[in-house]
């Protein structure tokens, strides 16, 4: 299934040219490990797991500095509108007891720059920073969560929001003015094209290839670099502080080089625990996995059984049993506890791991069938290695593996690999990042799932193909390990039922003790009459426009599910969506469901029925595709080899 690891020729010259900056920035650097130096955590067996001490200190001090006031701010938010809501919600929402609060995540799909846009407009809908939000009663909800999760596209918006140091979504979406624009957020760059950012072909290969020299130093440091890292470059430039469009081209300057994951820690929203906390998601690569879990059709490459790899500030890993071990991000690259990597966990470089959709052109199922512009990446395979130089992997985001040896033998399928290879989150047909806030550990209560990931054939609409899956692989693979509510079995019931064309709560039955999730899916047009501008495909072109896909997106956010099927948009939504929050919280006083709450979770939940369609899915998704790897429609593969060996 998996194509071997390209590797350098013996041939390959070394880099003539002094390093830019970018490229010393981006640079591994190794030094003896600190005192007291752990390089590996044991999460626990299922049933008795522990989130790492610095992630549990920080939502500790979230919980107690930030959350009861967000959470009576928000309060405050959705009683100004006069929602008749029951008294219940006051006393939850206005207490002073932390233990009483709602436990919120935010989980936020791929689907490429579709997926950042729609996120970014749903949090905008959720952001107490937002007036609009505000006067809806919506707007709080963000500072009240406690983690942010990212996949893909989705990966690229919390990616980006959490190291620019959380700013108000138009700021992320477009930049601040800087007195010092080098340092300076500079907003998305979204009308320069990924990988092609110049209409001349020749200009797009001289800037790939300045790409590929910004590597040459971590290559030549003795590291393995991909294909990941050529993105991740990239990724510097739309999604990492110190990039604006009059400075773009510059190659003076190191475009986020040097801004590691790890150094969000580091920034004043993250020090005030002010931003929930952020996790990027991945899947892990593996020829050892079990392939009879990979779920046909789709193009989807990674057995559903392969862990799930989280990349939070603090660690790397997975709570899946079958890893079920972190190691610190910040000494990411680590291998032993003697010698410790550090500069390896740049935020340009994770945020690719998590969007790295490029891996599918390396399967059997690709191979003889590529796209042109792409060459198949497997005719490269097969090149003499060039020792002692590291190997160059162009098909996955790679990492030196700090959980090989015997310890994990029986636990982790590549135990006995020297790198740890990572694909595009959703490759494994999940590409709603729900598992990190399933962890039981984390004590989450409510889940606000944002879906723009594709499951229609011929369009770019959501379907819930992402649940069906998460559905499938925790009642199929790890039961004891999550809890996870029902939904349809298949997306033709998605569809047939409208349950991605307005807000829908799944896990009502206050009995279970799986999370209740808020799906809101980027499923269709705005009712309010609008043309349509969310459909749009991943990657690959320019969006000028911006501004007016981030209103459309918070008019669809915003539209609820109406009693009157004529109606644009539903009044009371907003209070409906504050009876969801603290549903869970409302189950463990005691207190039934009334007055508006009760209507509100009969309209809004799923009854779990069914409309006897004959489903006409594969593996749960209706071709169901991920997105958010880079835009490919420019610069050959093949092309990009023979740049990478006039650098390496």
């Amino acid at each position: 299934m998996f194509a071997t690891l390209l590797v350098a020729s013996s041939s390959l010259p070394l880099l003539a040219a002094a390093q830019s900056a970018a490229s010393v920035a981006y640079t591994p650097v190794t030094g003896a490990c600190p005192s007291g130096f752990t390089l590996v955590r044991q999460a626990g067996a299922p049933g008795n797991q522990t989130i790492g001490a610095e992630e549990a200190a920080y939502i500790s001090g979230r919980k107690s500095t930030v959350i009861p006031n967000a959470w009576k701010t928000y309060l405050a938010n959705i009683q100004a509108t006069n929602a008749s809501l029951p008294s219940y919600v006051a006393s939850i929402l206005g207490g002073d007891n932390s233990a009483d609060y709602p436990n919120l995540g935010i989980a936020c799909s791929g689907g490429g720059w579709r997926a950042s846009m729609f996120g970014a407009g749903v949090l905008n809908f959720l952001d107490g920073r937002n007036s609009t939000s505000v006067a809806l009663g919506t707007g709080g909800l963000l500072q009240a969560a406690q983690y942010l999760s990212g996949l893909s596209g989705g990966a690229n918006l919390v990616g980006s929001l959490a190291q620019a140091n959380f700013p108000l979504m138009e700021v992320l979406a477009f930049g601040t003015n800087s007195t010092d624009p080098t340092n300076a957020w500079g907003g998305w760059q979204t009308p320069i094209i990924q990988q092609d950012p110049y209409t001349n072909m020749t200009q797009n290969d001289e800037y790939v290839q300045q790409l590929i020299e910004e590597i040459a130093g971590k290559y030549h440091a003795g590291f393995a670099v991909s294909y990941n890292d050529v993105t991740a470059r990239d990724n510097g430039r739309h999604f990492i502080n110190g990039t604006t469009a009059s400075n773009f081209f510059d190659d003076t300057l190191v475009h986020g080089a040097g801004y590691t994951w790890s150094g969000v820690a580091n920034l004043t929203s993250f020090e005030t625990y002010s931003q929930p906390f952020p996790i990027l998601v991945a899947t892990l690569l593996s020829p050892n996995g079990n392939f009879s879990t990979l779920i046909p059709g789709g193009g989807l490459i990674i057995p559903q059984s392969n862990p799930i790899i989280e990349l939070n500030v603090y660690e790397m890993g997975s709570y899946d049993p079958t890893l079920a071990a972190f190691t610190p991000m910040k000494y990411l690259g680590t291998t032993n506890e003697s010698v410790c990597v550090t500069n390896l966990d740049q935020t340009g470089t994770v945020i690719g791991a998590s969007g790295d959709w490029n891996t599918i052109y390396n399967t059997s199922v690709w191979e003889g069938s590529c796209p042109g512009q792409l060459h198949c990446i497997p005719s490269c395979h097969g090149i003499e290695r060039h020792s002692p130089q590291p190997d160059i992997v162009l098909d996955s985001a790679v990492f030196p593996n700090a959980f090989n040896g015997p310890s994990m033998q029986g636990q982790f399928i590549d135990a006995e690999e020297s790198i740890i290879m990572m694909s595009d989150g959703g490759s494994n047909g999940e590409a709603v990042p729900i598992q990190p806030l399933l962890v039981k550990a984390r004590g989450l209560d409510t889940i606000f799932a944002v879906d723009s990931n594709q499951d229609w054939t011929n369009a770019y609409w959501s379907a819930g193909g992402s649940l069906v899956n998460t559905q499938n692989r925790i009642n199929t693979l790890f039961p004891t390990a999550y809890s996870f509510p029902p939904v349809p079995t298949n997306t033709s019931e998605f569809i047939a039922q409208n349950l991605s064309t307005r807000p829908t709560f799944f896990g009502c039955d206050s009995s279970t003790e799986a999370p209740l999730i808020i799906y809101l899916a980027n499923g269709g047009p705005p009712r309010n009459g609008e043309a349509p501008l969310l459909n749009q495909a991943p990657n690959s072109v320019s969006y000028p426009e911006l501004q007016a896909i981030l209103d459309q997106t918070y008019d669809v956010a915003s539209q609820g599910y109406p009693a009157d099927a004529s109606a644009a948009s539903d009044p009371e939504w907003p209070a409906c969506l504050a009876c969801a929050i603290v549903d869970r919280a409302r189950n463990r006083t005691g207190t039934a469901r009334s007055g508006v709450c009760a209507t509100c979770m009969t309209r809004y939940c799923w009854d779990g029925s069914t409309v006897g369609l004959e489903t006409t899915t594969t593996g749960g998704a209706a071709a169901l595709r991920v997105g958010g790897g880079w835009g490919m429609a420019g610069m050959a593969i093949a092309s990009l080899f023979t740049l990478a060996v006039r650098y390496f």
